[in-house]
């Protein structure tokens, strides 16, 4: 199973983005048994990053990743997106600028194929035209992006994403168990695989066929989700009982402020970072969201120690 992490953007004091612990972050997505990122996404708060900075951070998050990569020989997955802009000229421009930074897969958000919402045919028809100005070789991905809206794929959709070829990677956020286990047997037999977003159905969706995760909550306790992917299926029994704590704790996503908490959980972890976001005030991590956190570590370390008996 594929298990990747969203990767979020750390800030100095001043409001820069700090590409140090940024590095940082990648090292501990690798020990703690991730086997990719996908950087460059919403939880990066890439509506909020200039493209000189959306492009920095995905260089060096994939040299990063590519030398442990290469230390451990173990695969160390970076998928990226990054283009936000309405036009599609815009768009091929930012996307061309990622792919040329570095990455294994270029991730194309939905709502950006099909701003207004109009249909399958005005998502193909602009996904054909920004494909054929991005290199032949380039590998791509979907990502069902929430913001500004969500656009969610449909068969026909998908159908023609495998008629291409250059599809690899689905980070599928539309949370239906049911949906996500027709789109496995669409595109079972194909290169094209389905990470799932959410944590409360993503035991659900292994059985059902599905490739991964990929989400917000393996910024939080991310060798649960790695040993999950691993093992659901030689320890059912504990399978279930880690899927009632990640589902559990994953409704923290909604209720506490993201990132600014997945900021805070890094502190708890050791790695020092400023309680700084662009997308939302820092205000909104009180002490009731600080104790939250603590809380959670506490569980999930217990849990990681327990399944390591």
């Amino acid at each position: 199973m594929d298990i990747f992490t969203t990767m979020i953007t750390p800030y100095k004091p001043d409001g820069t983005v700090d590409y140090d612990t940024a590095l940082r972050y990648v090292d501990w997505y690798f020990e703690s048994g991730l086997n990719g990122i996908f950087a460059i996404c919403q939880s990066s708060e890439i509506f909020w990053l200039t493209l000189e900075e959306r492009v920095s951070l995905n260089q060096k998050i994939y040299a990063r990743a590519k030398k442990l990569e290469a230390r451990s020989g173990r695969p160390f997955t970076v998928v990226s997106s990054g283009h936000i802009s309405d036009s599609l000229e815009d768009q091929i421009t930012e996307l061309n600028a990622v792919w040329k930074s570095g990455t294994d897969s270029l991730i194309l958000i939905t709502n950006r194929l099909d701003p207004k919402n109009e249909g399958d045919d005005v998502f193909i028809a602009n996904a054909e035209k920004i494909i054929a100005a991005l290199p032949a070789d380039v590998k791509l991905g979907l990502y069902e992006c929430p913001h500004p809206y969500k656009r969610l794929v449909t068969p026909k959709i998908l159908d023609w994403c495998l008629s291409t070829g250059k599809f690899y990677y689905m980070k599928d956020t539309c949370c239906d168990a049911a949906v996500m286990a027709e789109r496995c047997k669409q595109l079972k037999g194909s290169n094209f695989k389905l990470l799932n977003a959410n944590c409360q159905t993503f035991l659900e969706s292994m059985y059902n066929g599905g490739d991964g995760y990929c989400g917000i909550m393996c910024n939080f306790h991310p060798a649960l989700y790695a040993w999950l992917g691993e093992n659901f299926d030689k320890d059912p029994q504990t399978a279930k009982l880690v899927q009632s704590v990640i589902g559990t704790f994953g409704f923290t996503e909604v209720g506490l402020p993201y990132p600014l908490t997945a900021k805070y959980h890094m502190n708890l972890c050791g790695i020092p970072t400023e309680n700084l976001a662009r997308n939302r005030d820092s205000s909104a991590l009180t002490d009731y969201g600080r104790s939250c956190m603590k809380q959670m570590k506490l569980a999930t370390d217990a849990l990681e120690a327990y399944l390591k008996k």
